[in-house]
């Protein structure tokens, strides 16, 4: 069809040509298919070329034409753009440039877009601009850039961009770090720095990338290319310095990385990897990874391949900083690609140095400074510094040469050791973070069935300057029995000191009798310890009558409704496999925990939830929620099950002739296993369910949802809500609310001055007098619990939100919130 128009618009052409009638060929040309839809695509290249053949005198008419339906009433957007693209088609050698003006404010308008369609020939007004000496603008540089970027494009499109005179903006205009970066680097060295890096397209660096590289490096100076470019790490992901406009169905490309500074962002990535070791660098490119896998709205990650850059330039530098920030990568990275070169690259040290993947780990915590365990004190001048750890966060203090304490950074300091100031305020972030990462590391460390000797536990852990901090507040097991540290030495449940050992582990409450965990909940009390996980406190996971009922599979937590982006990135934090479903005609597998320390898979059957697109799923296809189902175990190497992402029952893939395995049976399995692997699927229905949502009252899309969402809201406890619950018991009497305060089966009830109130203690949803009203109030994303004393963990967000509405409800004749108070 396409062939047949173009053959008819040639004769067409050659036509009006011969009859002079230059504004029917306008007309003629503008209604041509391609043209109307803003389209030049490649099948039409004989006409284009046909029409740059025709002599000069022809093509000036056939312009002048065009510039006159340009300007015609009946002329739109589309014509008008299409008028400008023929000119430029036609332009070379003309004396006249037509339509100069307009087209200037075609390209003005271009800037503001993301990239063109190929095919639209665009480039031609950038050829013209050039042609009469006139420079493009930054932004209309920085779109045809992007756009020469997709391997589809025309070669006239990359041509052009290869052909942009030298003195075009090194790296895009639009994006603050890129901006900075030009400013800061005059010169022609500088300006071959950057070009080089804006050349790394490669998923690494070659031998001739590293030496040209260290080529360009030398002539400036490591440590003025360290202090130099580090800052402009620091800008990245920042919003941009003009939005680009963003189309109905696009993502959000005002939050994504311009795809050509990003090529200089893994160059720069690599190009520090080659100077020599700093803390700062490993910092900054650490703090790269995580800022280019934050999700974008319709695009996922902003840019995975930068990201990918920072680890391989992380894991290109031999220093313990570098290491530390890829171990600590190692417990925060969700996404596949990057977390797998993570993982290569601690394997690779660990073989180098003849170590095991866990012990590798363990030796990349640094002190980060500390002298003893949680603090460090700095003189300077005539004051302390003092940093120390209190729970998971990090305090720097002063005190003064008296010793007392100072309360804000002194001027002198300011003043006088402004570089040290700096390290320590570097150093207090390093160890927030860490201490986040290596908490998230031991809750992660009961399945892993490790055991030290004493003498490397005590260095590794409870005596580690930063993981002591941590280890100091669990329980272990010394040669089977059970310590704790307290008063500077580890205690039994009776505060006996107990000093050596030969072997030490994790302990776990599972094989623990109810009284010897209730008894060491006890100590943690009276010894004021908090501990950073459930520990003491965790559930159990025993199982149930049901459960040996159906005897290979567990539906304690099927039925339910999960937000499936939420689900997807809980999942991959606690070590699951899984794929986000998409409403295609595709399988996938279940989400798979593999635990090969004990020789099984542990499953949880999903599927996506809905049957309309762009109700039931985000603009890009993936569900918004899913459908949960069983949970079951298989030998590590069972061939794996799939099913319809739309739905549909679970078979065994099996391949070349091999037989079906079996589910094993949930009584085979080590208790401990079947507790932790439940414990994880209750945690993905407790912070995942459309139930918590105190917004879905009404059911959600079509009302769908509304006896799901009421009997999760408001029904029986799982297994976690039953902790918390024991736990309000024990701390309800030291609020400054107990009074109003009472513990009723799976609420707790709150006495205000206009009503009375039930909180659920599993989804925290409230109910208040008369008739059990429902009563929305919504928590503030960040929200912290309320100073409620001493709690015995961290992490419960659950109890924070039920802690904090309860304050406040006790208090109801205070509430300003006009939404709240619209409804009581």
């Amino acid at each position: 069809m396409a062939y047949a128009s173009v053959k008819r618009y040639k004769t067409l052409v050659r036509q009006r040509v011969e009859e002079g009638d230059f504004p029917a060929l306008a007309v003629d040309l503008l209604k041509a298919e391609p043209s109307t839809k803003g389209y030049w695509g490649q099948e039409w290249d004989e006409l284009v070329d046909l029409l740059r053949g025709l002599p000069g005198e022809v093509r000036q008419r056939l312009g002048n034409a065009l510039a006159e339906q340009y300007h015609s009433a009946e002329a739109g957007p589309i014509a008008r753009r299409g008028a400008l693209v023929l000119i430029g088609i036609i332009s070379r050698g003309l004396s006249e440039d037509l339509l100069s003006a307009e087209r200037l404010q075609e390209l003005d308008q271009l800037g503001r877009e993301r990239y063109f369609w190929d095919s639209s020939r665009l480039e031609v007004l950038a050829e013209q601009e050039l042609a009469v000496g006139r420079p493009l603008a930054p932004a209309v540089v920085a779109v045809f850039r992007r756009s020469a970027l997709d391997t589809y494009r025309s070669g006239d499109l990359r041509e052009l961009v290869r052909k942009l005179p030298e003195t075009v903006p090194v790296l895009n205009v639009g994006e603050e770090w890129a901006e900075r970066a030009m400013a800061d680097a005059e010169g022609p060295a500088w300006r071959a720095l950057l070009a080089h890096a804006a050349g790394a397209t490669a998923s690494k660096p070659s031998p001739a990338w590293d030496q040209r590289a260290e080529g360009l490096i030398g002539a400036l100076g490591t440590d003025r290319v360290r202090t130099t470019v580090l800052p402009w790490l620091g800008l990245v992901g920042r919003p941009r310095t003009f939005e680009l406009e963003r189309g109905q169905y696009e993502p959000d490309v005002n939050s994504a990385y311009d795809p050509y500074n990003a090529n200089a962002l893994r160059g720069l990535a690599w190009l520090l990897s080659l100077l020599p070791p700093h803390p700062d660098t490993a910092r900054a490119l650490g703090a790269l990874v995580e800022t280019s896998l934050k999700k974008v709205a319709g695009m996922g990650p902003r840019n995975p391949k930068v990201a990918n850059a920072g680890v391989i330039a992380l894991a290109r530098i031999d220093s313990e900083a570098a290491l530390a920030e890829l171990a600590r990568l190692a417990t925060r990275i969700t996404y596949k690609a990057t977390a797998k070169i993570v993982d290569t690259a601690l394997e690779d040290r660990a073989t180098a140095l003849g170590l095991s993947r866990e012990e590798i780990e363990e030796l990349a915590v640094p002190a980060y400074g500390l002298t003893e365990v949680g603090h460090v004190g700095h003189r300077l001048g005539d004051v302390t510094a003092r940093i120390e750890v209190h729970g998971t966060r990090a305090v720097l203090g002063w005190r003064s040469a008296a010793g007392k304490p100072v309360k804000s950074v002194p001027a002198a300091v300011k003043r006088d050791f402004a570089d040290e100031l700096k390290e320590l305020k570097a150093a207090v972030k390093d160890i927030d973070k860490m201490l986040t990462a290596q908490s998230e590391r031991l809750d992660r460390q009961f399945l892993a069935r490790r055991t030290w000797s004493h003498d490397t536990w005590r260095e590794r852990y409870l005596d580690h300057p930063l993981v002591g901090t941590l280890a100091r507040r669990l329980l272990w097991s010394v040669d089977g029995t059970t310590v704790g540290y307290a008063d500077g030495a580890l205690r039994t449940l009776t505060d006996d000191p107990v000093d050596g050992g030969s072997e030490v582990t994790l302990w776990h409450p599972v094989g623990h009798e109810p009284a010897e965990i209730v008894a060491w909940r006890d100590w943690l009390e009276r010894h004021e310890i908090t501990q950073p996980f459930k520990q003491a406190h965790r559930e159990v996971y025993l199982l149930t009558d049901a459960e040996r009922a159906t005897d290979t599979y567990s539906n304690r937590f099927a039925a339910h409704i999960l937000r499936q982006h939420q689900f997807n990135s809980l999942a991959a934090i606690r070590g699951w496999r899984n794929r986000m479903r998409l409403m295609v005609d595709d399988s996938a597998p279940p989400a798979v925990r593999e635990l090969p320390q004990w020789g099984l898979r542990a499953e949880y059957w999903i599927e996506g939830d809905g049957e309309e697109y762009g109700v039931d799923t985000t603009d890009s296809g993936s569900y918004v929620r899913l459908r949960t189902d069983q949970v079951r175990f298989y030998p590590v190497d069972a061939p794996e099950n799939s099913a319809h992402c739309c739905g549909g029952e679970y078979t065994m893939w099996l391949r070349d002739g091999a037989d079906p395995v079996d589910p094993l049976p949930l009584s085979s399995l080590p208790p401990l296993v079947l507790s932790e692997v439940l414990r994880d699927v209750d945690l993905f229905v407790g912070v995942a369910s459309v139930g918590n949502d105190p917004t879905w009252q009404d059911g959600g899309p079509g009302g769908r949802f509304r006896e799901y969402w009421s009997s999760y809201g408001f029904g029986e406890l799982n297994q976690s809500a039953e902790t918390r619950r024991a736990l309000l018991e024990r701390l309800i009497p030291r609020l400054a609310i107990a009074d109003r305060c009472t513990l009723e089966g799976r609420f707790l009830h709150v006495k205000g001055e206009r009503h009375t109130y039930k909180i659920h203690l599993g989804s925290g949803n409230i109910l208040r007098t008369p008739n059990d009203q429902y009563l929305c109030i919504v928590p503030k994303a960040t929200a912290g619990g309320p100073q409620a004393g001493y709690l015995p963990y961290e992490g419960d967000r659950m109890l924070a939100v039920i802690l904090s509405k309860a304050m406040l409800l006790a208090k109801d004749t205070k509430i300003t919130d006009p939404t709240i108070l619209s409804q009581l």
